[in-house]
């Protein structure tokens, strides 16, 4: 049994990475179709703006010569050309005016390198993260690994989460995270913000 999940919300910001339209579109993800990806999503951060903690929602602005474009054997999906609807966020929250909404567009897998997000964080007084997203092995993933090494707490929703893969959803939740942070479920936040 899992151990209940407190978090003082003045020092905590839900971290949404690459949920955005040009991804969420994808067919081939798993464990969880986009629609779900969107709407678990939308459900906390509504949640967490309700109670007044920062929502950061990240998007990867990856094409053009600001594109990721690393010499692999594996094809780079993100490389593709694409117009500006991919960028564009799938959540409702960047709409509330009053909410502290934070956008992040990164051009790398992690929202940290080459961002503001640490500066943004930090004049807040975060120091807890709560990540969701997709890739779970590609953008939460290296996310999660930078926001450790920069000292922050970590907590994990994995279905809140999904992947181009399943097999990489599975070994990421299952072998990596707990050992940067505490996964909790969706229901799981949701009790410790209101």
């Amino acid at each position: 049994m899992t151990q209940a999940l407190n978090l003082d919300l003045a020092k905590t910001a839900l971290v949404v990475v690459d949920v955005q339209k040009g991804i969420v579109g994808y067919d081939n993800i798993a464990p969880i179709d986009g629609q779900t990806l969107v709407a678990r999503n939308n459900e906390l951060a509504d949640a967490f703006a309700a109670a007044g903690a920062t929502v950061v929602l990240v998007r990867v602005r990856n094409t053009g010569r600001e594109g990721f474009n690393p010499l692999t054997d594996a094809p780079h999906a993100a490389a593709k050309p694409t117009d500006e609807s991919f960028t564009e966020l799938a959540l409702d929250v960047k709409d509330n005016q009053d909410a502290d909404v934070v956008i992040v567009d990164k051009h790398n897998w992690g929202a940290f390198y080459g961002t503001d997000l640490d500066t943004q964080l930090r004049r807040r007084g975060i120091d807890t993260v709560v990540l969701t997203g997709i890739a779970s092995s590609i953008g939460v993933d290296t996310t999660a690994r930078e926001a450790a090494q920069a000292g922050y707490n970590v907590v994990f929703v994995p279905e809140a989460m999904t992947d181009l893969s399943l097999r990489a959803h599975e070994f990421v939740t299952e072998v990596i995270f707990p050992r940067l942070g505490k996964s909790r479920t969706v229901a799981e936040v949701l009790a410790a913000v209101k």
